[in-house]
């Protein structure tokens, strides 16, 4: 019974909100307008200040250095560095040595051969 009557107290009050807010929009809405524009800058700058001063500080951990380590690493790897042609030009051509693809199984997959003849017995009768 007791919850009962605090469901029914939290939707009376819910109501009188929307009543409230229903009528402040229709009867003046200017200043309906300017508290909601207000209490929408207070909130970005409250979640402003919080990020800024308290999560942003927490980012400089050590996974983040090394991810950053991790993407400077990757960069100098992928990006082609550019060379002087002039220097490149100087240099012999080289051989292009045409290398014979060897198939190489993958050390981690097996082949498990199962009994064969079971399955032909299965299917005779």
């Amino acid at each position: 019974m007791v919850r009962n009557k605090a469901f029914l107290l939290a939707y009376a009050i819910i109501g009188l909100a929307i009543i409230g807010v229903i009528s402040q929009l229709f009867t003046n809405t200017i200043s309906f307008l300017m508290s909601v524009l207000m209490m929408i800058g207070f909130a970005v700058a409250f979640f402003a200040l919080i990020y800024f001063f308290f999560l942003r500080r927490g980012n400089s951990s050590n996974d983040a250095k090394k991810y950053r380590q991790a993407v400077k690493q990757s960069k100098s790897k992928y990006n082609p560095k550019q060379s002087n042609p002039n220097h490149s030009a100087s240099q012999r051509p080289q051989k292009t040595v045409t290398k014979k693809k060897r198939n190489k199984r993958a050390s981690h997959l097996k082949v498990i051969d199962g009994n064969k003849s079971k399955r032909k017995n299965r299917a005779s009768f």
